[in-house]
């Protein structure tokens, strides 16, 4: 859906260098791993996210507060095409370039995000998979930018890179939270952003963040590397082998 990116850009600048009252709470938040390593035997994983909210004078506020945990990354451009049908042959049709779709996004709170913030707010902190801005190059009907954004967000859903749950935080005390958040067996490696929003009457009080890197290891991560660093000679030995084990599979059908 189109959004006026630069009052959006505006709003979340006059909210970031609005200086923080000293009677405001701050947030200690941290994650149950730094770095997540994928191997061929990685079948996905679980997240944990936790911490504290530090109350001035440690006395805890009457209104009860929402904790809002998000697990993002990484960011790229990515080109939508949409398939159609013509005399009977499936055909690229219509096609859409985002320049800043996350890979994987995750979102948890403590109750449901239309409960916590107006939408005006969820859109400048992008809560929710309704409220992503992904910047579409060039102009777009509003409706076929959201016929592609929403379908890309219900692909991403099936594929568990997009994920959802009112009820993934737990506060204890009123002071401790905690939060699982899967991560799928094919989310793309890169650097993550572990965020955590404190909420309370419709205002996001503080904000705290942490890094978690994804990597492949093992022999994957050599393959990876050598195909990133030294792609000539990697595109030669990938031909090699599949001309060797092509030799091979037919040398083997001859004998029998």
């Amino acid at each position: 859906m189109i959004r006026a990116r630069a009052l959006l850009l505006f709003a979340a600048t006059i909210f970031a260098i609005a200086p923080a009252r000293a009677d405001d709470p701050r947030l200690v938040p941290d994650v149950s791993s730094r770095a997540i390593d994928i191997q061929y035997s990685f079948t996905g994983e679980e997240l944990l996210l936790f911490g504290a909210i530090l109350y001035p004078d440690q006395r805890l506020p009457d209104d009860r507060a929402d904790i809002v945990v998000v697990l993002k990354g990484p960011v790229r451009p990515i080109i939508l095409r949409e398939k159609k049908r013509v005399a009977g042959i499936w055909v690229n049709a219509n096609s859409i370039r985002l320049r800043t779709s996350p890979g994987f996004y995750a979102i948890g709170s403590s109750r449901p995000i239309d409960k916590l913030v107006d939408e005006r707010t969820a859109a400048i902190f992008e809560l929710g998979l309704t409220n992503l801005s992904m910047s579409p190059t060039g102009f777009s009907e509003s409706r076929k930018l959201e016929r592609f954004e929403n379908g890309l967000i219900d692909l991403y859903r099936r594929l568990g890179l997009f994920y959802e749950n009112p009820a993934a935080v737990e506060i204890s005390e009123g002071v401790l939270y905690r939060a699982r958040i899967p991560v799928p067996a094919r989310v793309p490696v890169g650097t993550y952003r572990a965020e955590t929003f404190l909420i309370s009457k419709g205002r996001v009080l503080a904000v705290a963040s942490r890094n978690v890197e994804i990597r492949k290891a093992g022999f994957e991560r050599f393959v990876a590397l050598a195909a990133q660093r030294h792609g000539f000679l990697y595109g030669l030995a990938a031909v090699a082998l599949s001309l060797l084990l092509g030799y091979a599979a037919s040398a083997a059908f001859k004998r029998r």
